[in-house]
């Protein structure tokens, strides 16, 4: 096909980023700073990873912080909330557990609710950016250029072009990001990848993915504005809106889903949401991690009126350059079937969840991974076959990439990559009809319509770039 010399794969892109100011910033910020020796722990302090985490909320609490503070390669010093109480539990949350885990009363995490400030401190090495999707890209770019490697909930970006420069920020200064696509490190999503990538199916044809949706809601009053939440800066670079509590997150919960996810000013809704997982788990077996498509085109049911107004019911299709067509819909089983000439495999998550309020049907029963043949997944890939990068942990992978300063299983630039694919599907959501896309500019052609979608009116003070 004539795209196909638009396609990027892993080793041009890597290539390309491996030469300039990236190569000379390692040498001068490649490792972990020192510790200090009050950490506690079997391992040596200066060689423990100190880790800040930004933004203590529901994927923090149920996550991101225990995922990390499972390993004694590190420790979580600080944590940061523009929401006081959520800083002040993230606080408590966090030397509760080494109070627990080591035995004895611990009290050695610091509190900001400010990032910029946590930024500051040259005690920490890394970060955890658990915030709201529309901080994602903003703070990691800044995380970055102040030296601190990287694990980054997904999705990547709020927009393309903030995706763009975000891979960009991080690459010039050699840092370490995850982004937190962990269906990398579940086994089955990296055994599916592997025997599609190895013929079990014979030529792979279509790609069909299952996403949940999410319903609209009421009309919110107004309401005044918590002294503990410092809104401005929680709406950061998006337009000022009223105070509304389910417009940001329950005061009196953490663990419930907080009411942003179904707001379009701080993110798209599932195609991102959830799409960023699957999406990229499909382009790992795809092997278009550093591509895109080349032709999308969808609908989507959007609320009429009330607070809520992310998409509903959807259903979009794209072609990617290697003839591969890849259709995403609401209605489907939540997951992942990859249909070839010689038969199907779908995989899913199973049983497993994030988080507790994670809006996933949790079928009984539900097989992480089937195939129009049984012998399609007990086959063995064989030495000389394509084998994919394992990892046992995602977390755990992020910490072993930070010591050995090689990338990680979900590096940014295929990060940004997945999320981009979905942001186009959602553009031509809302056009309501075709795009193309050309993966290299990676802007769309001849469309000033499109192209006008690919970033937002930034908010001052708060603009990036």
């Amino acid at each position: 096909m004539q795209h196909m010399e638009n396609a990027i794969n892993r080793r041009n892109f890597l290539k390309a980023t491996a030469t300039g100011a990236l190569t000379t910033s390692l040498g001068i910020s490649g490792f972990p700073t020192i510790v200090p020796a009050s950490v506690l722990g079997k391992n040596a302090p200066s060689n423990r990873i100190n880790v800040g985490a930004i933004g203590t909320g529901r994927i923090s609490f149920g996550h991101d912080m225990p995922g990390v503070m499972q390993y004694d390669t590190a420790r979580v010093m600080a944590v940061c909330d523009v929401d006081s109480k959520r800083a002040e539990a993230g606080k408590k949350f966090v030397n509760d557990y080494y109070t627990k885990k080591n035995g004895k009363g611990y009290d050695g995490v610091s509190l900001y609710t400010d990032f910029r400030e946590l930024l500051q401190n040259k005690d920490i090495d890394a970060v955890i950016i658990s915030t709201p999707d529309h901080w994602h890209a903003p703070i990691a770019i800044l995380a970055a250029e102040a030296g601190k490697d990287i694990y980054m909930q997904k999705p990547a970006s709020l927009t393309i072009s903030e995706g763009r420069e975000m891979s960009n920020a991080v690459h010039r200064t050699g840092r370490i990001l995850q982004i937190g696509s962990q269906q990398r490190s579940s086994p089955q999503f990296r055994y599916a990848a592997e025997l599609v990538r190895n013929g079990r199916i014979g030529q792979l044809k279509t790609v069909s993915i299952g996403l949940p949706g999410d319903p609209g809601g009421n009309e919110e009053p107004p309401m005044p504005i918590p002294e503990n939440l410092n809104y401005d800066m929680w709406l950061g670079t998006t337009p000022y809106v009223y105070y509304t509590e389910k417009r940001v997150h329950p005061q009196d919960s953490i663990e419930a889903r907080p009411g942003w996810l179904r707001c379009e000013q701080f993110g798209a809704g599932m195609i991102t949401g959830w799409g960023s997982h699957h999406i990229d788990s499909a382009h790992w077996a795809m092997d278009t991690e550093y591509t895109g498509p080349i032709e999308v085109s969808g609908w989507a049911e959007y609320p009429e009126s009330g607070l809520w107004d992310v998409h509903g019911k959807f259903q979009t299709e794209a072609l990617y350059a290697n003839g591969v067509k890849m259709i995403v819909n609401n209605e489907f089983d939540n997951g992942i079937k990859f249909e070839g000439t010689d038969g199907w495999i779908f995989v899913t998550r199973g049983d497993y969840a994030a988080t507790a309020s994670d809006p996933v049907s949790k079928k009984k029963g539900s097989k992480a991974l089937t195939a129009s043949n049984p012998k399609l997944i007990t086959s063995v890939i064989g030495p000389n076959e394509i084998h994919l990068m394992e990892s046992k942990e995602h977390h755990g992978n992020w910490l072993e990439s930070i010591k050995s300063r090689q990338p990680p299983i979900a590096p940014v630039e295929v990060g940004h990559r997945s999320c981009s694919a979905c942001l186009i599907h959602q553009i031509a959501m809302k056009l309501k009809r075709k795009v193309y896309w050309d993966p290299i500019k990676e802007r769309f052609r001849n469309d000033d319509e499109a192209n006008a979608m690919l970033s937002r009116p930034q908010r001052s003070p708060w603009a990036i770039g």
